[in-house]
């Protein structure tokens, strides 16, 4: 029996972990997609035709405003890792670029914000309520880990 449980043992150890370049591409996790089907603030808020064309329009808009800082967020991240690991790490060049990271985050954040409350705006008082759930329940599921990920 203990010979059974040795090797079964070492079966499931033996899995490939769903890391790497061999996990299948999800996409981006930060950006909403734009077919969000069951999913995001606009399920359940019978939009219209013209407010699904604007929530459309102002996510695409803001992915794209976006994703030069993302990629200016991986930058530095690869750079703070090289900073970090160097022989003799410089503490002054590691806290600029923390501040660097930390300025493109915040700058996101804005943006993000922006985007939100022009989203809000365009919703009458039950669609507000309804974003306004699907907001909470989405902090309450993910916590704030979200500034963690470049």
């Amino acid at each position: 029996m203990i010979v059974a449980f040795m090797g079964l043992s070492a079966v499931l150890i033996a899995q490939p972990a769903e890391t790497g370049p061999k996990k299948a591409f999800q996409g981006p996790k930060h950006e909403m997609p734009m077919n969000r089907g069951q999913r995001g603030p606009a399920n359940g808020l019978n939009l219209t035709d013209t407010q699904k064309e604007a929530f459309k329009q102002s996510m695409l808009a803001m992915q794209k405003q976006l994703q030069p800082i993302r990629n200016e967020v991986r930058e530095a991240m690869a750079h703070q890792r090289t900073l970090t690991t160097a022989e003799k790490p410089d503490m002054a060049a590691i806290n600029k670029n923390i501040e660097k990271i930390a300025a493109l985050r915040v700058e996101m954040a804005k943006i993000q914000t922006k985007n939100r409350l022009e989203m809000r705006a365009q919703l009458n008082d039950e669609q507000r309520l309804k974003f306004d759930l699907f907001k909470a329940k989405m902090r309450q599921g993910r916590g704030q880990n979200w500034m963690q990920r470049g």
